[in-house]
């Protein structure tokens, strides 16, 4: 599982014109699926998610993780940050998992988050969607379960 993780101080993510999912300051998450994840990966995930220090403490160092400051998380689903680009001028998408597979994982990621912190936001899965943010920083990191 691959997230590409934004610190913002707002994101969102609208669906036709409707926003589906928003937050404050916090964690943009635009994920990944790869074809061989399944719980191992999503719980890791989420253990990197909400402990990852990137915020800023009284000093100004990133000491601090989403679970300490106890901001949003916006998880986007996000295929192409899987895609194989060493040659040629075509992205291949052969490491990223089968849209039922990366719904699945996807969805228990998102289940997860939601038991476990708050706020938690998403866009939707395999929808063509606007996301649109404030990067605070601008801070930007990829995170790699494998």
């Amino acid at each position: 599982m691959i997230a590409l993780i934004q610190r913002v101080l707002s994101a969102r993510v609208e669906v036709d014109a409707e926003t589906v999912g928003a937050i404050g300051p916090g964690l943009l998450a635009l994920v990944a699926v790869q074809p061989d994840d399944g719980e191992a990966q999503a719980r890791r995930m989420l253990e990197r998610l909400l402990g990852y220090r990137v915020f800023a403490d009284g000093a100004g160092r990133m000491n601090r993780s989403l679970a300490d400051t106890g901001g949003g998380l916006l998880l986007v689903s996000q295929f192409t940050l899987a895609a194989d680009t060493r040659s040629g001028m075509r992205p291949s998408f052969t490491s990223a998992a089968a849209p039922e597979h990366g719904r699945q994982w996807f969805d228990r990621l998102l289940e997860l988050a939601h038991a476990a912190h708050s706020p938690v936001a998403a866009g939707r899965f395999g929808a063509h969607m606007q996301v649109t943010l404030v990067n605070d920083g601008p801070v930007t990191f990829w995170l790699d379960t494998g």
